[in-house]
């Protein structure tokens, strides 16, 4: 601001004879107020001027010694009438009451020293210094106006390339390929942008070899007049952009390129007619389980002398009408030479093999590969994980699931899924979970899903192993994932199991509060079961009876596991209501008859046992293990030693094995009664 002040005041101590309003209008003038030339003034009526301006000078009316007018630079031209522009709003801020002609003076002044500087010419003794704050200005619009232009001209190259051929022609091929809208004009500006960018490096290069030439050679030596034709000395030179071409070492770099040509283009495959196609035909008609696809194949690689490109077109077209024959002789040509396998053909045909759950197969081809001295690498020890994790072969899942960790290969969700699944199916739910604890770590940072966590705690649930299940809970609520209802009706289950009612009731109460309706009826009979190891009968049925009071109906499930405890408790009337409960709800189940018969046989009720016994064996298929027990052991208890062996026979018959403690009973009690019939009397 004090420069621009200094300015003002030194404006204000010029003469008359420079006014602005008698000052000529230069072609600075009129980049100041856009106005077209005026006529020229007359002459001044003394010779002593004090002053006259370099940019006067460049107009030959208004410059008395001028005889021709010089060339104008239009770049120049347009920096002028930018800076102008640019530069006066500054003045009008910084003297505000100063008129028109004041400011225009000090922009004239201002833009004759920029001149000069860009220019170079001389100033003369009599022109007005800037001070270093009023230059420090003169630079920052300088440079924005530099920076505007230099936008400017990008913009219009930019225009011109958009129209060039070759961005046309890129931009029909777009079109044609569906390309369209806002994608398309992106593409478009990148493509010209790119042209811009080439010509201008080759500009560039042209621009460097004229300054070289230009300073090697300043003055270019006359051309020799051609009499006679040179006589030949040594070597052909062959040079191309400075490079000697005829260097032998360019030969190698042929060969070279040529070789890494060979693995990015792809040869075409050989045409198979004559002999090769019928035995093609004959190859494709061979039966994979039964047939030999070997002399057809002899056969097709003596007439085609087959390369690698050809055996991968052959095995496309089998794989396309027949996958069996496809993995068959896929295994055949490993041995061939001409096929040139490599670890991807191995580890392609084992994944296959995997795929359709042929183990002995994968591992026939995974002994073929070491043979070969191929190693496996991580991807086949991936394969080898899944198809081992789904086999249940444990110690080869880890095994290879070891091999990528070694080698720093960070495994994904899916083959932590793999191994999860290995070791739960395995009867190791603990491994499992410290397999959760690594992804959960900050080296690998992989996030288990609900599912993982879900199979995990009923693994847990299913072995009784309570308290580990809760502490894989309190890993899902620190990972932010939320158990859904079947996950703790499983837990409440299991809790029914072991006979922890208390536990049983707060997760039943969870499912209430979270889910906010009335749990399942699985769930209410995992509650009953646990006060039923507990031996709770009138906490058990308090607590039903609080929940019939809110209108909640008990299912199938439920009146069982009554119907369990009544009948051990030798209840016998209220037992009998239960199933006919049950049997109003629907299909009476199985272990309906299997409670009847063991209360009916403790309680020496022989024709009602002898009915339920009766369904028992024709549903004979359908019981397990520990529902024949528990019908041996009642008939044991209530005297029916003969019953007794015959459900021993039958239980046996079924594949099942007695334990040690039904078979002694059995035994004992026929070697006690001896050969007689008994009928439970006494």
């Amino acid at each position: 601001m004090r420069a621009l002040l200094s300015l003002s005041r030194l404006a204000r101590r010029l003469p008359a004879s420079l006014a602005p309003v008698s000052a000529p209008t230069t072609f600075l003038l009129r980049h100041i107020h856009a106005d077209a030339p005026p006529p020229p003034p007359p002459p001044p009526p003394h010779d002593s001027s004090p002053f006259v301006s370099r940019i006067l000078e460049s107009e030959p009316s208004l410059t008395p010694n001028a005889e021709s007018e010089p060339a104008s630079d239009p770049t120049l031209d347009e920096f002028l009438a930018r800076f102008v522009a640019a530069f006066r709003p500054r003045l009008a801020a910084a003297f505000p009451n100063d008129d028109r002609d004041v400011l225009d003076e000090m922009l004239r002044l201002v833009a004759d020293a920029v001149l000069c500087r860009l220019t170079g010419a001389d100033r003369g003794a009599d022109a007005i210094e800037l001070n270093d704050d009023l230059w420090a200005a003169v630079w920052e619009v300088s440079a924005s106006v530099r920076e505007a232009m230099r936008r400017d001209q990008v913009r219009a190259d930019l225009r011109q390339y958009l129209h060039c051929d070759e961005v046309k022609e890129m931009t029909r091929f777009a079109v044609d390929v569906g390309i369209r809208g806002a994608m398309l004009r992106e593409l478009r500006f990148k493509w010209a942008r790119e042209k811009l960018d080439e010509v201008e490096f080759y500009r560039g290069l042209d621009d460097k070899r004229a300054d070289a030439e230009a300073g090697a050679d300043p003055a270019p030596a006359p051309v020799p007049r051609l009499t006679a034709l040179p006589k030949r000395k040594g070597e052909v030179k062959f040079t191309m952009y400075g490079l000697d071409m005829s260097d032998p070492k360019w030969a190698e770099v042929a060969e070279r390129v040529a070789e890494a040509e060979a693995h990015f283009v792809p040869e075409e495959a050989k045409a198979v007619e004559g002999r090769a196609k019928k035995a093609e035909e004959r190859l494709l008609s061979v039966d994979p389980r039964r047939g030999d696809p070997v002399p057809a194949i002899e056969e097709w690689k003596e007439d085609l002398r087959p390369n690698r490109v050809d055996w991968i077109a052959l095995l496309e077209r089998i794989k396309a009408r027949n996958v069996e024959l496809y993995l068959k002789v896929t295994e055949i040509l490993l041995a061939q030479e001409s096929f040139e396998a490599n670890i991807r053909d191995y580890s392609k045909l084992i994944d296959l093999h995997a795929k359709a759950n042929h183990v002995e197969s994968a591992e026939r081809v995974l002994g073929k590969m070491k043979e070969k001295g191929i190693a496996p690498d991580v991807i086949t020890s991936i394969v080898l994980v899944h198809m081992y994790s789904k086999a249940g072969n444990l110690e080869q899942a880890k095994e290879a699931f070891e091999f990528i960790r070694r080698e720093g290969f960070k495994p994904d969700l899916k083959l932590f899924s793999s191994m999860i699944n290995c070791y739960i199916n395995h009867g190791e739910p603990e491994q499992a979970e410290n397999l959760i604890k690594f992804m959960r770590g900050t080296r690998v940072n992989v996030k288990p899903t609900r599912e993982i966590y879900t199979d995990i705690v009923q693994a847990y649930a299913q072995r009784g192993m309570m308290t580990c299940a809760q502490r894989v809970l309190n890993m899902m609520a620190h990972d932010d994932i939320k158990p859904t209802e079947e996950l703790y009706a499983i837990c409440i289950e299991a809790y029914g199991r072991i006979g922890d009612p208390t536990q049983a009731c707060a997760m039943f109460e969870q499912i209430r509060t979270r889910f906010g309706h009335q749990p399942g009826d699985s769930s209410i009979a995992g509650v009953v079961a646990a006060h039923m190891k507990k031996n709770q009968l009138d906490e058990a049925l308090q607590w039903l009876l609080s929940l019939e009071k809110e209108g909640l109906e008990l299912g199938v499930k439920t009146n069982l596991v009554l119907l369990d405890w009544l009948s051990m408790l030798q209840l016998v009337l209220e037992a009998e209501q239960l199933v006919q409960k049950i049997k109003k709800l629907g299909e009476e189940p199985i272990e309906v008859h299997v409670f009847l018969a063991d209360m009916y046989a403790k309680s020496r009720q022989e024709e009602r046992a002898r009915r339920s016994l009766k369904i028992l064996e024709e549903k004979k298929r359908l019981l397990k293990s520990d529902q024949f027990e528990r019908v041996i052991r009642g008939l044991l208890d209530g005297g029916f030693s003969e019953e007794a062996n015959k459900y021993y026979k039958m239980m046996k018959s079924c594949g099942f094995e007695p334990s040690e403690t039904i078979e002694v009973g059995v035994k004992a009690s026929l070697r006690i009664r001896g050969a007689s019939r008994h009928t439970g009397r006494h």
